[in-house]
């Protein structure tokens, strides 16, 4: 892709110095990755100064760059100077890429828990279909991990170029709190917002629920008037989420809402409700457990009713869906032990997932768990109240300690703990996981919680791999070959 820097900004007030003769195939804000012909976004934030980089972004090929301050001393490289870096900055993202997001139907999905499976969900039913969230991201042609749950702008702009030279016309969205509140999704008009529910998380961050709440709705508040709305009513802020939307509002819920579920039953193995939309009511299987994936699958199913699909058509497709990596992901292991590997990392998202447990086992439930490092501290003994008081072993171990010491971690997790009898501690989180393998008897329902589909664990100054699915394998086949070792 190729554009005249000249007609790039034209239009645009800004101080140019340099030729405007010149062609731009690419954009960048990482000096390091810069290719030749490369414009440089040269921001100046509160802890890093690009500016800084301009004489390196120059040296590896970049022939303009956007600032705030003229640099005399790079004569060599095109200056756009500007007042309003952050208006100039979109304005030349989306000019360069044609407005990419333009040419798709955008469905923005917020919430505490649950927005990852159902991103997965509306993937599923719309493929081709774009997807932007916590696991990967995925433009239609290409797959991709993602290395934040939101991208920054240029970052969500290329995917959607790609995403629209791939023939998607929709995309799927997470929205987290902190890209709401900083910005980051701000230059895109979406179709649909999606809001699943609002439990205690990212305190760290935004200090009070109600900021923590106030920044989820900031997606509904962007809504115009043909957008539609589809929010949880069963969920108490929906009420906040929706005080300043314009938008057409779809409720879902098992209480009074548009649509709603009743009858549910399950097992190990699945589950099976009832819906009810419009004075019909339409049974429906699917291969997920748990009350939280009724919720899911229920926003899923609005989302396809407001984007004109038949209820039909929508139930058939989604009753083929089978899982999402690291929601209560099931690990194929040679014992035949039900070890369930999920993302849970609230006490809100663990109790919901020991609740659904609970309805399936026949023996015991041994829960490893552990609490993140650099985050809100306050959910560490509220998560060890709700593993105690639905498993029957815990193991509380590590899990990503970042910057902050794990016994420490820990220790804040067992104040939590009323009956130090039925918990164990094991800080290396492989002999936790191995641990729990080797005390599991035959219908005991091991689950590992917390990490879901990381591959890495994070350490104050280094990141070692950890697949926790892969860890709990490992285990099981170590404790066959070691009972095989000592039969022989």
């Amino acid at each position: 892709m190729e554009r005249k820097l000249n007609n790039l900004i034209a239009g645009l007030d800004l101080n140019a110095r340099g030729s405007l003769d010149i062609e731009i195939t690419g954009i960048s804000s990482n000096s390091q990755t810069i290719k030749p012909g490369d414009l440089f976004l040269a921001r100046r934030g509160k802890k890093f100064d690009a500016t800084e980089f301009i004489p390196q972004a120059a040296a590896a090929g970049a022939v303009a760059v956007l600032s705030d301050i003229y640099n005399p001393f790079a004569s060599e490289i095109t200056q756009l100077i500007t007042s309003d870096f952050a208006f100039h900055e979109e304005e030349l993202i989306q000019r360069f890429y044609d407005y990419p997001a333009r040419k798709l139907s955008l469905i923005g999905i917020t919430g505490t828990n649950g927005k990852t499976t159902t991103s997965y969900l509306l993937h599923h039913l719309f493929d081709p279909c774009g997807l932007i969230g916590t696991v990967e991201w995925r433009t239609g042609n290409a797959t991709m991990p993602a290395d934040r749950t939101t991208p920054d702008l240029l970052t969500l702009t290329k995917l959607f170029y790609e995403m629209a030279q791939s023939k998607c016309e929709r995309a799927v969205m997470e929205v987290s709190s902190h890209a709401l509140t900083q910005g980051r999704a701000r230059s895109f008009s979406f179709d649909v917002a999606v809001f699943t529910n609002l439990t205690q998380d990212h305190l760290d961050y935004h200090q009070t629920m109600e900021n923590y709440a106030a920044a989820k709705a900031l997606l509904f508040s962007s809504l115009s008037n043909s957008a539609s709305a589809v929010v949880n009513v069963d969920d108490p802020a929906h009420k906040i989420i929706l005080a300043q939307c314009k938008a057409n509002v779809f409720t879902y819920g098992f209480g009074a809402a548009d649509l709603r579920a009743s009858d549910l039953h399950q097992t190990a193995s699945g589950m099976e409700f009832n819906l009810h939309y419009r004075g019909n009511v339409h049974a429906f299987c699917s291969k997920l457990i748990g009350r939280f994936n009724v919720y899911n699958i229920l926003a899923a199913v609005s989302v396809g009713l407001t984007q004109g699909f038949s209820m039909k058509f929508i139930l058939s497709k989604l009753s083929a869906f089978s899982s999402v990596p690291g929601r209560l992901e099931r690990v194929v292991n040679p014992q035949g032990l039900p070890i369930f590997v999920d993302y849970a990392h609230t006490d809100d998202a663990l109790r919901n997932v020991l609740e659904t447990l609970q309805e399936c086992k026949k023996g015991r439930i041994i829960t490893v768990f552990g609490c993140g490092g650099s985050r809100d501290a306050g959910k560490r003994p509220k998560m060890a109240r709700a593993a105690e008081s639905l498993s029957d072993v815990i193991i509380v171990t590590s899990d990503n300690p970042r910057a902050e010491d794990p016994d420490e971690i820990i220790r804040q997790v067992l104040t939590g703990i009323t009956n130090r009898s039925q918990c164990l501690v094991e800080v290396d989180r492989r002999k936790a996981i191995a641990k729990a393998v080797s005390i599991a008897q035959k219908d005991d329902i091991i689950l590992i919680a917390g990490k879901g589909h990381e591959k890495t664990q994070e350490f104050k100054d280094h990141s070692i791999p950890f697949d926790d699915c892969l860890e709990a394998k490992q285990a099981c086949f170590d404790l066959q070959r070691a009972f095989v070792d000592k039969a022989g």
